[in-house]
């Protein structure tokens, strides 16, 4: 009943539809989660993760809903299939608006409550005792470099570059393709950037924009990469790069996003622990004559090296005239 197609009918379309009804049972569980009471004792992970993996699909598709959603219905249409089922993707594209919405604004408003350290605040909160920071850059950095490789890659085949594309599929190149590349190429980019800053403290005042940026990026392009692997299905029509190099692109982007999450997750345990009663690791004693004097004070000697006791180093009378005789010359 209302199937479009033939093809449509399969065990393969079938298959998409039970998935996207279980990602739709997750939205609405985490839709409860985020305003209900219980919702602050679920794990950490039981949250994050599934958030991660949500936010990476539904932001970057948010902001090409405007036109995947008419180039999903001529698509369609193309396809053969009924009227009734074109006007369909409206209902999709209204659908993933609104989780593409109101997911990440729920989020804001449970995590705040819950882990403040992963959204206010300035970048630079201080760095607790152990903390590994000098490593996160290390790593950061090397992520950043894999991103920028990634991303100029996408975003050259967006631009019509043909280097690695099979030219017998060069027509597989239709308007979704171009956009889902392009949104990949600019969002490796803004993951390479904002996982620099979380990890230098440079570039940024304020701790959400390079925390968001690495948040959809790191997500995106894990999810996008395991949603890559329809190609190799008759779920989707192959992919038009190089068998090679979109295996090669494809898993590096998973691999990517998992190890920006997991820096990601080192960032927010050492603001954490900055940010509690530990604080921040206490500053470097001072050198040279500066520390002699503090170290003098400390002792209660003298700083300037006079000899003359302080008050209060030998006992209350010490370097005082406090409770002594005053010294009378007129007695002989």
């Amino acid at each position: 009943m209302f199937v479009p197609t033939e093809e449509m009918a399969g065990a393969d379309w079938r298959a998409i539809n039970a998935a996207t009804a279980v990602l739709a049972a997750v939205g609405i569980t985490l839709a409860m989660a985020f305003s209900r009471p219980w919702g602050n004792k679920l794990p950490a992970w039981l949250v994050a993760l599934p958030v991660w993996v949500g936010t990476g699909l539904l932001v970057p598709m948010l902001l090409l809903a405007p036109v995947l959603g008419p180039a999903a219905m001529s698509k369609d249409k193309e396809a053969g299939a009924p009227d009734f089922w074109i006007y369909e993707q409206i209902l999709v594209m209204i659908s993933l608006v609104g989780a593409g919405i109101g997911l990440p604004l729920a989020l804001l408003g449970y995590a705040r409550a819950r882990w403040p350290e992963a959204l206010g605040g300035p970048l630079d909160c201080g760095e607790p005792h152990g903390s590994s920071r000098a490593l996160q850059a290390i790593i950061a950095k090397l992520l950043a470099v894999g991103c920028v490789l990634l991303g100029v890659v996408k975003i050259y085949w967006a631009a019509g570059g043909t280097l690695g594309i099979d030219p017998d599929r060069l027509d597989g190149r239709d308007v979704w393709w171009h956009l889902l590349t392009l949104s990949t190429g600019v969002w490796a980019l803004a993951g390479a950037w904002g996982l620099v800053v979380l990890t230098t403290c440079r570039g940024s005042r304020r701790f959400l924009p390079p925390m968001g940026a690495a948040w959809i990026s790191s997500g995106m392009l894990f999810a996008y990469s395991v949603y890559n692997l329809l190609t190799l299905t008759d779920m989707q029509q192959p992919a038009p790069e190089e068998p090679i190099v979109a295996a090669t692109t494809r898993e590096l982007g998973a691999v990517l996003g998992v190890l920006m999450g997991i820096v990601i997750l080192m960032v927010l345990h050492d603001r954490r622990r900055a940010m509690s009663v530990d604080g921040p690791a206490p500053a470097p004693a001072p050198d040279g004559p500066a520390a002699v004097r503090v170290d003098a004070d400390r002792a209660g000697a003298d700083p300037h090296g006079t000899g003359t006791p302080t008050a209060g180093e030998f006992g209350p009378e010490a370097g005082s005239t406090r409770g002594s005789r005053p010294h009378d010359s007129s007695v002989g």
